[in-house]
């Protein structure tokens, strides 16, 4: 196998960016968000659903200036370092690391208790065997997983706007006011990693741009596109799924005090049998959903390890390209091995909310680069400038700063895991790579 440090192949244009970015978030519209109904209830987990969403928006329509202005794979790393610096750009493609690796397994073991429904297997074999096989598609090819991404990215949609058409008749407002506040405001600043769960890792098209046809151009009609799309779905579901029976029916399996990571197929057991054809149709279809998001993101997380290897922050060997397949082999092994130890931790919850710290952290950091490279390189070529300049990168850097102060104060403990992390990274940085 030879690897050289050279580009990435250029083979991606805006539908395939559109599949990749709808296809890293979509499985957080299948699973994961209802972890929060039980901390703030409908009400609480509405209103952080719809703060979150306003500062996607305002992020997106802002971070795609930066995704088109400078197009390389390490995105908000390159982007942070190019404004602000050697130790922030590490630290941005720390975070960015953090939120890349530990997102799929989460998405595995929400795959293997769907897959549980049918099949009395073990999950962690199941989540473990998934990581390999998508691993082993991104080594195959950056066209061939794309092609996939594209593919079970619109089976994911076209099944979710199925599920809402199947379960909307039942839908009856009375069952959004039940229990609806357990916590007050509290509740809302629980909910948040959950309500970013809806539209984690959108940001991960930027991690693509060097492999686009057209950056400029390709870039920002993926992002926005997949923006516009993500929205709908999120509400939808969310509106649909509590609106069955009530939240608690789409947490807990009846008779079961367990939290589910399959609260679709929860919901949709409330309208038809499970010995359906329509219910067996639409879990298979589902399992798609959290596929697409889980080979997305191996696919996005790969860049950014490889452009720390790329950049001599970390082992140059991370940064190497196989020249046969294009891909970069070695990051995805690294990462493969890292996301098999968060899946056997068993700790579904607390890997989303890590994984939420490191987003949040980008989302600061990235936004500030914003800021800083309109004020030190005015002459740079933005062939897409952020909506609402200043404004909208302001609300989007307000909302993701307040937002992890909360949820530090909200997950004390997994606040201490990223501090950790954040320490050892530094540590690493003056002590060796620095001198790199």
């Amino acid at each position: 196998m030879s690897e050289t440090p050279g580009q990435l192949k250029k083979t991606l244009g805006p539908v395939m960016l559109w599949g990749l970015g709808v296809g890293y978030v979509i499985s957080g519209e299948y699973f994961g968000w209802n972890l929060g109904l039980p901390l703030g209830g409908t009400y609480g987990m509405l209103i952080a659903t719809v703060l979150i969403t306003v500062m996607y928006v305002t992020f997106i329509l802002s971070y795609t200036e930066l995704a088109c202005a400078i197009p390389r794979a390490g995105g908000a790393f390159v982007y942070a370092e190019r404004a602000l610096g050697p130790f922030y750009g590490f630290v941005a493609g720390m975070v960015q690391a953090i939120e890349f690796v530990f997102a799929p397994p989460a998405i595995a073991m929400a795959i293997a208790a769907y897959v549980q429904q049918r099949f009395d297997l073990d999950a962690y074999l199941i989540a473990i065997v998934a990581y390999f096989m998508f691993t082993g598609l991104n080594a195959w090819g950056v066209r061939q997983a794309a092609i996939f991404e594209l593919v079970v990215t619109v089976l994911a949609v076209a099944e979710l706007l199925l599920f809402i058409g199947v379960v909307a008749p039942s839908f009856q407002l009375s069952n959004l006011a039940i229990d609806p506040w357990p916590a007050g405001w509290s509740g809302v600043v629980a909910c948040l990693p959950f309500a970013i769960w809806f539209y984690l890792a959108i940001e991960g098209v930027a991690n693509a741009a060097e492999e686009a046809r057209n950056p400029q151009r390709d870039v920002a009609l993926g992002f926005g596109s997949a923006m516009l799309t993500l929205v709908l779905l999120a509400l939808g579901v969310f509106f649909a799924s509590v609106g069955v029976g009530g939240w608690h029916r789409v947490v807990y399996a009846p008779g079961s005090t367990v939290e589910s990571d399959a609260p679709l197929p929860l919901a949709l057991a409330q309208v038809v049998a499970q010995d359906s054809t329509l219910y067996t149709l639409l879990l298979g279809v589902g399992l798609l959903g959290l596929v697409a998001s889980f080979n997305g993101i191996i696919l996005a997380a790969a860049r950014a390890t490889m452009e720390l290897g790329r950049s001599g922050y970390m082992p140059r060997y991370l940064g190497a390209v196989n020249t046969r397949t294009g891909t970069p082999i070695y990051a995805l092994i690294v990462n493969l091995l890292l996301g098999v130890l968060a899946i056997l931790s068993g700790r579904t919850a607390e890997i989303i909310t890590l994984a939420c710290f490191g987003a949040l952290s980008l989302y600061v950091l990235s936004m500030i680069s914003l800021f800083v490279l309109r004020r030190t390189e005015p002459a740079l070529e933005r062939p897409f400038r952020a909506i609402a300049y200043p404004w909208f990168p302001a609300v989007a850097l307000l909302i993701a700063a307040g937002s992890l102060v909360a949820m530090t104060l909200a997950n004390p403990s997994v606040a201490a895991i990223f501090a950790f992390m954040l320490v050892a990274g530094s540590a690493y940085f003056f002590g060796i790579a620095r001198r790199k």
